[in-house]
């Protein structure tokens, strides 16, 4: 019975998983902002290239 109480007060495998899931979200908001500043980036070295090609 004590064994069974122990293992109930154990919150160590719980709080990993909730390290892990708060980790999971920041890479998936890291990723998603990336993404969005990629194809702002991407967008003004075509203009640029555009215009630089232009102007020759």
């Amino acid at each position: 019975m004590q064994t069974i109480r122990k293992f109930i007060k154990n919150n160590k495998a719980a709080t990993a998983i909730e390290y892990g899931l708060i980790a999971a979200l920041i890479a998936v908001a890291a990723i998603a902002a990336m993404r969005g500043l990629g194809n702002q980036l991407t967008t003004t070295f075509n203009g640029v290239s555009t215009k630089m090609a232009t102007s020759n």
